[in-house]
């Protein structure tokens, strides 16, 4: 008979057992192939959630947009020609209840062909029609539920938003395009497009915007229409998007979302792999007498490898397919917890390649840490088998390099499979010798445990022994409970860094509140009402300054290229931006390189930039930069180089011009300010009176949102790594249920020497308390070391620690472990001495 049919019979026989010793095998590997799958079918749901609805998210077929002007009547001929049009407009203004409640909104200036594709959805009005349609002569409109609320209105009532009379002709629940717009700062009205032309709101100088969306015929390509367009109107500097990327920054974040949840769902492989190792090493541990009796029978070490390797791969495929089934099921009940009140629109159903994806993660770290435990087996003599000789060193074979081999694919699976390939390959990396530095923490632990018993007496002692000893805690189970606490301590101290940003360091450090549209003629009527509530206006507290809009279209006289432009900076060059002009130097100007204009300086136009976008095009002090502002092309040199603080006090413009360059243009002014609750009301009510049509922006109230909003999503963050963490524990349980045997009769002779149970039960805390310390503190650190540039190079705020959240990771991880000592010690103390004893 050949050896592998003799190999899958004796399996076979072995199997019949069920799959006790295995529990945590299975627990380890189908956590992490949960985790796995469970990121990758819920990201695909929302892709194709976005995909099956992108006509609808983006309102047609394409979509052209203009900043700060109209369309001209070529470009409205061109985009007349393509299909059936619909053109939309939108301005910011102060809406005001009869209350005199007042709140910034977006203001929609909407056509009759409004929606091309989808539906808007209302409450109060049949219809769009009916609800934008005048009511005894003053204009409909369709109200976002967030102002209702906020100005205690009903539909019925009229309000003033900027210069106009309106009437809430419905209830604004949703619109088809709302989310290819992106985040808005204030809630949307909708109005007859003729309505908000008529308002003046859309003159030029105002931040304003104008899109068309085009509804195309079905055998037509969007992007190549669209590609089209551009190049016959080469100057008209469009915005253009189509319904194959209807929205971006949704499925930039999908990205990111599903990276983010896979990364941990493999570092909980990896922290499980020692579970996994743990349970195949104690599964052959247990099966040495009749590995012994086999090869002293006369089987060969391949039979002994593919008997017992044929056994693990038909386990493994159980805890992967109970992996799949959970991490599958997933997304379904958050589909049906969810319902319809998700962001992104989302098909929740079983997706192959997801599943296949988790299932390939699983084989691999299955191979990766359950060969190794099998070469030993393989290797070791019959006589040392069964004299339970202390085992060898690992030998180098077949189990060896596929044990290295599966490793390997596992780090190329997850780089090859993640949005930046760059960023993935640094996160493996730092698993990986952060799992080797607990690990060697965790055998240094062991060695200085060892030195230190002799300075020790009684409990203490025998905890310190046990902890020295070859079946420590600190050598199987410290890496995985480490790596576990140090990505959940990665996420608390990343969370409560941004934040710290959010609700601390940001209202200190930025302005309460913005201006904007303060027109030209009553800049000093503006400064008199601010000083009526803020009294003396100083540098710290209050700031105006000049408003325009323009596009850098050359640099040293040759027209900018935007691929020439490191992608971090293209923004700059290929999107209208805005700008100021200002004569003396300011307070926090930031000047890194160059000095600024004399305050009277009536020069050529000299060009203060910053440093970061003239880095990345390549530019330095005396280059020149040519801008298109108010339709002019102006040639500046640049003599200054600053770094912007954005969310700081100060002049946050990315370009600022010296006065004499555009003297004599009648431009908008906006203004920042520093005040508290009661004076950002009582200022806010002036203006309504003094000057209704400058637009106040609450930086306060959105702060606030953003730090609940943000409060929110941490709660879900940590639950995610918490998965880490649970696998750490897992292999702990894995370590105590190894050990249970020796533990046992450890305990029993202990008793027969005369040890107190008391006596025991410390000795065990102190091992498994020491554990969780270690292991808790080393992997507070690591958090700490992969936190840090998160926060402060990738998003760029200050550096702040959550103590209590810190302190809790260490008490828990030194609490569960000391937790699993006490269980330990408690199956040991349950058996009577004397059939332990007997038995061994």
């Amino acid at each position: 008979m050949s050896r592998t049919p003799l190999a899958f019979r004796l399996a076979a026989r072995e199997l019949r057992s069920g799959v006790r010793g295995f529990r945590i095998f299975l627990a380890c590997l189908a956590l992490g192939v949960a985790a796995i799958a469970a990121a990758g079918s819920t990201a695909e749901a929302f892709r194709q959630g976005l995909a099956s609805q992108a006509r609808e998210i983006l309102g047609g077929d394409l979509a052209f947009s203009v900043e700060n002007r109209d369309f001209t009547p070529k470009e409205r001929q061109t985009f007349d020609k393509l299909g059936v049009t619909t053109y939309a407009a939108t301005a910011r203004a102060m809406a005001q209840a009869p209350s005199g409640e007042r709140r910034l909104v977006n203001l929609r200036g909407v056509d009759g062909q409004f929606p091309l594709a989808g539906a808007v959805t209302l409450e109060g009005a049949p219809n769009l029609q009916a609800a934008l349609a005048d009511r005894n002569g003053v204009p409909g409109a369709a109200v976002e539920p967030a102002l209702m609320d906020r100005l205690n209105l009903k539909i019925g009532d009229r309000f003033e938003a900027g210069p106009m009379t309106l009437v809430v002709g419905a209830r604004l629940t949703g619109e088809p395009d709302g989310l290819s717009r992106g985040f808005a700062i204030a809630p949307r009205v909708l109005v007859r497009g003729e309505v908000l032309e008529r308002s003046g709101l859309l003159a030029p100088g105002g931040l304003t915007s104008r899109t068309v969306r085009v509804a195309l015929s079905p055998n037509q390509d969007p992007r190549a229409v669209g590609k089209a367009v551009q190049a016959s109107l080469p100057d008209s500097r469009m915005r253009v998007r189509d319904r194959l990327d209807a929205a971006p920054g949704a499925r930039r974040l999908i990205d990111q979302l599903e990276y983010f949840l896979g990364f941990i769902g493999l570092a909980s492989l990896v922290a499980g792999g020692l579970g996994v190792a743990g349970a195949v090493s104690a599964y052959l541990s247990a099966r040495e007498p009749a590995i012994a009796v086999l090869k002293a029978l006369g089987a060969q070490s391949g039979l002994i490898r593919d008997l017992h390797l044929i056994q693990i791969a038909v386990l493994a495929l159980l805890g992967i397919a109970i992996g799949l089934v959970v991490g599958g099921a997933a997304p379904l009940i958050l589909g049906q917890l969810a319902g319809s009140s998700l962001p992104v629109p989302a098909l929740f159903k079983v997706y192959p390649l997801p599943l296949a994806k988790a299932a390939l993660f699983g084989l691999l770290a299955a191979a990766a840490f359950s060969l190794l435990p099998l070469a030993r087996a393989r290797t070791t003599p019959p006589s040392a088998l069964f004299r339970r000789a202390p085992k060898g060193r690992l030998p180098f074979g077949v189990e060896t390099v596929g044990a290295a081999l599966a490793g390997l694919g596992l780090a190329a699976l997850a780089v090859a499979t993640a949005p930046t390939p760059m960023a993935a390959a640094i996160m493996i990396a730092g698993v990986a010798v952060s799992f080797g530095l607990l690990a060697a923490l965790g055998r240094s632990a062991a060695w200085a445990a060892g030195k230190a018993r002799g300075l020790t007496r009684g409990p203490a002692k025998l905890g310190l022994a046990n902890l020295a000893g070859p079946r420590s805690a600190a050598r199987t189970a410290s890496p995985a409970i480490g790596l576990g606490v140090a990505l959940l301590a990665c996420v608390v101290l990343i969370q409560s860094a941004l934040l710290a940003q959010v609700s601390d360091v940001a209202p200190r450090t930025a302005p309460a509140m913005v201006f904007t549209e303060i027109p030209a003629d009553q800049a000093a009527t503006f400064d008199a009402t601010a000083a009526s509530v803020m009294g003396p206006l100083t540098e710290d507290a209050y700031l105006r300054m000049p408003f325009v809009t323009g596009r850098i279209i050359a640099v040293k006289g040759k027209p900018i290229d935007p691929k020439s432009v490191k992608p971090s900076a293209r923004w700059a060059f290929d999107n209208d931006i805005s700008l100021s002009t200002l004569g003396k130097e300011p307070k926090n100007a930031g000047v890194v390189a160059g000095r600024w204009w004399a305050e009277n300086d009536t020069g050529p136009p000299k060009l203060a930039m910053s440093a970061e976008i003239a880095e990345a095009a390549g530019l330095k002090l005396g280059d020149t930069v040519t801008l298109l502002v108010l339709g002019q092309e102006i040639q500046a040199r640049i003599t200054v180089l600053r770094t912007i603080e954005f969310g700081g006090f100060g002049p946050n413009f990315n370009l600022i011009l010296n006065p004499a360059t555009l003297e004599g243009a009648e431009l908008r002014s906006v203004a920042i300010a520093r005040m508290d609750k009661a004076q950002e009301a009582a200022l806010t009510r002036k203006l309504g009176q003094t000057l209704p049509t400058v637009n106040v922006i609450s930086v306060r109230e959105q702060l606030e949102s953003a730090a609940a909003l943000f409060d929110r999503l941490a709660l879900a963050v940590r639950g995610a790594a918490a998965v880490a963490g649970l696998a750490g524990l897992l292999v702990l349980a894995g370590a105590i249920a190894a050990g249970a045997r020796a533990r046992a009769r450890e305990a029993a002779t202990l008793k027969v020497l005369g040890a107190t149970r008391g006596q025991i039960l410390l000795a065990y805390v102190i091992e498994y308390g020491a554990v969780g310390l270690i292991a808790g503190a080393a992997g507070v650190l690591f958090g700490f070391a992969a936190a840090w540039p998160v926060v402060v190079k990738v998003f760029e705020a200050t550096w702040s620690v959550d103590w209590s959240g810190v302190l809790a990771l260490l008490a828990g991880a030194t609490g569960l472990a000391t937790l699993g000592g006490l269980i330990a010690a408690s199956l040991a103390l349950a058996q009577r001495p004397a059939p332990v004893l007997r038995g061994d």
